[in-house]
């Protein structure tokens, strides 16, 4: 086998990352100048919810790589599988060196009448997780130490890559891949999540938009990169595919339903009322769209079928995401409800099937995320909070967001994917992929 230049800057970046670590300076563990509190300030309950909660994220993972694994065809289960789960061991990697630093660090912006708006995070302010220790943050996490703070975070830069692969699936060459998940989470992912979660970003602190656990940062971006990526790469020679193994699918919608009860509940940062709220929002939300979702398939002349309940639930998980905590488990019936239907419709949309988005991650999760923003704009609890509540001004901005958004998460994609294509060749050659990506990309099969 011939040993390309990439694989060995692939191991020599590894490697200088590994010896980085050993010499970089330690984490300073002290309070200092009103930053960080004191040990005493953690609470306990919230430490062991945290703890807990971070584990269900990075379940969801694996789950999500069951989830797709099950829909692609026979010959494309191994390498589809594997592109989920590998970004625990990228992004991970990623969001120690640099992009926890991005999304939450010391705000770089601009100013307006005295009022600094942050863009991005300082890479210089955690580095390495320095200055990443036990004791709480004053301004983020107040009762759980900052570390813990990190590392529930980190899940969520990890699954939200993730998501994208279900647009280019059996046709993406797997170091190409590799490149993008970077430059997605450096240029894209950190942006969003600064601008929407640090106090200071510049849609949190003016646009005042609400997103309890990542409907915006997550679904959006993830959505609006699948539809980029499925245009980039172009349609697959043969379109048409069974899926492979629908026990795979049940198991990792199980497995993401489980594990969602901490992306969202665990948003809370604490053991709290607001966590208890969220994590009844989010099952019933995503009940109400897997039951709307078969129903509304059987009215329009399709089977019911369990791939259908399973993108039902998940839409209803994806919806419900940036509001869980802000509406009530009645208002969560309806947003599960209308979710379903208007993703259900973007699946089977005929303009949009002419795009070979290969698992329907823009309907899904990309629909999803737009239509969780909207329906919190409107039902967010709160005086002012939302369109319901009296804050016409406060629903204005986010569909001034959404809009911002999701140009910067498409347009911004597309200009990574063609970055990635002139470094390294993003689509398998067509021998490759009549062949599967199982045996061309990695030499493992099912059998």
């Amino acid at each position: 086998m011939t040993l390309g230049l990439k694989w060995i800057v692939s191991f020599a970046i590894i490697t200088l990352v590994a010896f980085g670590g050993l010499f970089w300076s330690p984490i300073v563990d002290f309070p200092n100048t009103g930053e960080f509190l004191s040990e005493d300030k953690i609470i306990g309950a919230d430490v062991a919810w945290i703890l807990a909660a971070a584990g269900l994220v990075l379940l969801m993972t694996p789950g999500l790589s069951f989830f797709y694994g099950g829909m692609v065809g026979k010959k494309n289960v191994i390498s589809t599988m594997l592109q989920s789960f590998i970004a625990l061991g990228v992004i991970s990697i990623l969001w120690v060196v640099i992009g926890f630093s991005l999304s939450f660090g010391d705000s770089l912006g601009f100013e307006v009448n005295g009022v600094h708006y942050g863009i991005i995070g300082n890479p210089l302010s955690y580095p390495f997780f320095s200055r990443v220790g036990v004791f709480p943050h004053n301004k983020m996490a107040s009762t759980i130490p900052f570390v813990l703070f990190a590392l529930f975070q980190m899940k969520f830069a990890v699954i939200t890559p993730a998501l994208i692969t279900g647009s280019f699936a059996e046709r993406v060459r797997f170091i190409s891949y590799l490149l993008f998940i970077v430059l997605f989470s450096i240029f894209i992912y950190t942006p969003l999540c600064h601008m929407v979660w640090h106090p200071d970003g510049l849609l949190n602190k003016y646009f005042g938009v609400k997103d309890f656990a990542g409907g915006t940062v997550v679904h959006m971006s993830a959505g609006f990169a699948a539809l980029a990526g499925a245009l980039v790469l172009g349609n697959r020679k043969n379109p048409h595919h069974e899926p492979s193994n629908i026990p795979y699918v049940l198991l990792g919608t199980g497995m993401l339903w489980f594990g969602w009860f901490g992306f969202n509940a665990g948003s809370a940062l604490s053991a709290n009322a607001t966590a208890a709220m969220a994590f009844g929002t989010t099952t019933i939300a995503s009940a109400s769209a897997m039951m709307t979702y078969i129903f509304f398939d059987r009215i329009n002349r399709r089977k019911v079928s369990a791939l259908g309940a399973c993108i039902g639930a998940v839409v209803g998980l994806v919806a419900i995401t940036p509001g869980c905590g802000f509406v009530t488990i009645p208002e969560s019936l309806f947003i599960g409800f209308i979710s379903a239907i208007v993703s259900n419709m973007m699946v089977n949309w005929k303009a949009l099937k002419k795009i070979d988005d290969t698992l329907d991650v823009f309907a899904c999760h990309g629909v999803g995320g737009i239509m969780g923003m909207i329906l919190t704009a409107i039902f967010a609890h709160g005086e002012n909070a939302s369109l319901l509540h009296g804050g016409i001004e406060v629903f204005a901005h986010h569909m001034m967001a959404l809009i911002l958004v999701s140009l910067f998460a498409f347009f911004g994609s597309l200009v990574l994917y063609k970055i990635t294509n002139s470094i390294i060749t993003l689509r398998v050659s067509e021998e490759s992929e009549n062949m599967g990506l199982d045996l061309s990309q990695h030499e493992e099969s099912l059998h």
